[in-house]
């Protein structure tokens, strides 16, 4: 681990309603009495936003978005939500890139233009990165991490503050995790490519995290944090996660 503050992201994805948010008591708590340097950002559904926003207003805890719409203004958009409305609903923090959404056909451009209407509402960015499956076995993850990089963070200030989440595609819900030897030349990479480009960045692993596998992930010491899926939904397997990371 680096010595910055350790992030620990928990995407809800399309998961939770109104009787989910009882849970997260139970993190509040927890965030109160554990006396580590750390923040737990939730990023649930669209439709949670201004109630969790109530309930972690006494908190440490911080909220977040999984995704916007690029135009910096209101439009007829059926169905989407834009950076406004986000920073409206009181969240300081948006989930952009994420492969589920490439995956629906968001090219680099496009997020590349979410990105600076996020960073133009004053939101901060988690920027998700990841090779998938066959681009693995061809051995082309470092020219997709360097594209996803290039384009997505282009004409970006260096004062940004960014954070990259390194998710590799075929990780993601599959319980299969990089080597530490793979996930640690993955990270030096990318951090090669942002060291130069931005004065303020945190990297942090996504892709089936959970309470069995964080103890082997922690030993690369190069990790400022997770994004973490389904195991944030469970309360417990989210706090195992924080205090494995520090143990």
């Amino acid at each position: 681990m680096t010595n910055k503050i350790k992030y620990f992201i928990a995407n809800w994805k399309m998961y939770g309603d109104l009787k989910s948010l009882k849970t997260i008591n139970k993190v509040i708590k927890f965030s109160k009495t554990y006396k580590k340097k750390f923040k737990i950002i939730y990023c649930p559904p669209y439709t949670l936003l201004y109630s969790l926003k109530k309930l972690l207003k006494k908190s440490t805890l911080d909220l977040g978005a999984q995704n916007i719409h690029e135009s910096l203004d209101y439009g007829p958009n059926t169905g989407f939500i834009n950076a406004k409305m986000i920073k409206n609903s009181g969240a300081k923090f948006v989930i952009l890139g994420h492969s589920e959404n490439r995956a629906l056909g968001e090219s680099d451009m496009r997020i590349n233009q979410k990105i600076k209407s996020a960073y133009k509402n004053k939101l901060i960015v988690i920027f998700c990165i990841g090779e998938s499956l066959s681009e693995k076995r061809q051995k082309k993850t470092k020219i997709v991490l360097k594209r996803q990089i290039k384009n997505g963070l282009k004409n970006l200030s260096k004062k940004t503050n960014i954070i990259i989440a390194y998710e590799p595609v075929w990780s993601i819900g599959t319980g299969m995790i990089l080597s530490n030897s793979e996930l640690s030349e993955n990270i030096n990479y990318i951090k090669s490519l942002i060291y130069k480009k931005f004065k303020n960045y945190s990297i942090l692993y996504g892709g089936s995290v959970n309470p069995k596998n964080i103890n082997q992930i922690n030993k690369i010491n190069l990790l400022d944090g997770y994004l973490i899926g389904g195991a944030s939904l469970n309360p417990k397997k989210l706090i195992d996660i924080i205090k494995k990371t520090f143990n």
